[in-house]
């Protein structure tokens, strides 16, 4: 592997590509191009440590090793064998494979990804008369095959875990959120970084921790045990400790209050719990208090993540009613954020949006919406 440019993908959830874009453009990368839940760049060795420490909407980083046709499963294993499998790992590494199939041929994923392990096997068989071993949970070179109709594009995993995983959260609530999507939103969103934010339904307090280190500019994955290109042949550790400090160099002033409260004292103890693991609590305060008793100063910043009927017991109609009169009479001045999957219930706020994004929480669509609160009527505020 030389250490010249190369074409990468960055793996991320619907609706957040072209912030993952945005991302990727002021780290430095070339030749940015969206996809569908997916961003393609260009950059160097360097650069592909520095998008894995530092982006916040990426769930994983591919480096693309091989493109080819294959129309059946016996011309997908040969071609993988004629991949030097020893080139890029020892024999004494582990090792795993996964596979997307988009393909009328090839149309189980898990089958594809065996053929893989399988060539791999055979290919440092045949030169050592040994194979290495694989390792599902925690391999040291993870291995990505994706197969669209005939064309296969073989890629090592430089992410190794799902980049959401930050190494902050030892503990979570009920139907946490997906970090990725927490920066994500707060991306999304108009948050200037100077006004204050606030959280009212924190849970793990997710969205609190997302906000500080995007608010301070740390690193999105300084956390983090490790990576997956840690297992590559050509892993270069002193430019991995360099990339690391120059990252951490960058870390920049925020001078208003990040706050978040949730009525389950539960909660409230995660939350603190994982604020402390991200090194974070001189900078985030949480409190124990129901969202219908707040009152919030205007000019504060919310974006919460209210319960969702689908995957908490409510009556979806009246809270969304009572959250609507709690925001006009106890959020007068603040601008809010909200993000449901329960799209028909939303409405029952009473407020109308300034703004709706169509989001993907896993496999449910939400609408992030923003309603502005004003402290008077609206045309005393527009006067």
């Amino acid at each position: 592997m030389k250490n010249d440019s190369f074409y990468m993908l960055a793996k991320t959830m619907f609706g957040l590509e072209e912030i993952l874009a945005d991302e990727l453009r002021k780290l430095g990368a070339q030749n940015v191009k969206p996809m569908n839940r997916a961003v393609s760049f260009k950059g160097d060795k360097g650069f592909m440590y520095k998008a894995n420490l530092n982006l916040r909407t990426a769930l994983r980083i591919l480096k693309p090793i091989v493109h080819f046709q294959a129309h059946d499963e016996k011309e997908l294993y040969r071609k993988l064998c004629e991949i030097d499998w020893t080139e890029i790992f020892d024999l004494d590494s582990t090792f795993a494979t996964h596979a997307t199939t988009h393909s009328e041929v090839f149309t189980h994923s898990k089958y594809a990804s065996l053929v893989m392990k399988d060539a791999i096997a055979d290919t440092f068989r045949k030169k050592f008369d040994k194979r290495p071993d694989v390792n599902p949970k925690m391999p040291d070179v993870s291995i990505n095959l994706h197969i669209a109709k005939h064309t296969c594009t073989v890629s090592l995993d430089s992410s190794g875990d799902s980049l959401h995983k930050r190494g902050y959260k030892s503990n979570a609530v009920t139907a946490p959120m997906n970090e990725v999507l927490a920066a994500g939103l707060i991306l999304l969103s108009d948050w200037n970084r100077i006004s204050d934010f606030h959280d009212p339904m924190c849970g793990s307090g997710t969205l609190l921790i997302e906000a500080a280190l995007i608010a301070y500019n740390i690193p999105a994955n300084i956390f983090r045990d490790r990576f997956g290109f840690e297992g590559w042949n050509d892993f270069d550790e002193e430019l991995w400790k360099k990339i690391k400090e120059v990252s951490l160099d960058k870390e920049t002033h925020y001078y208003g209050k990040i706050t978040g409260s949730d009525n389950f004292q539960k909660a409230v103890r995660i939350s603190i719990e994982n604020i402390e693991n991200a090194l974070l609590f001189d900078n985030i305060k949480v409190k124990t208090e129901d969202f219908f008793d707040t009152t919030i100063e205007a000019g504060t910043f919310v974006l919460f993540n209210p319960p969702y009927g689908e995957r908490i017991p409510i009556e979806v109609d009246e809270f969304y009613e009572e959250v609507g009169n709690t925001l006009k009479h106890n959020y007068k001045g603040c601008s809010v954020w909200l993000i449901s999957s329960d799209i028909e219930s939303i409405k029952f706020i009473g407020l109308r949006p300034s703004r709706k994004i169509k989001v993907m929480n896993g496999k449910l669509e939400c609408s992030f919406r923003k309603f502005e609160v004003y402290e008077g009527s609206k045309k005393a505020k527009k006067k």
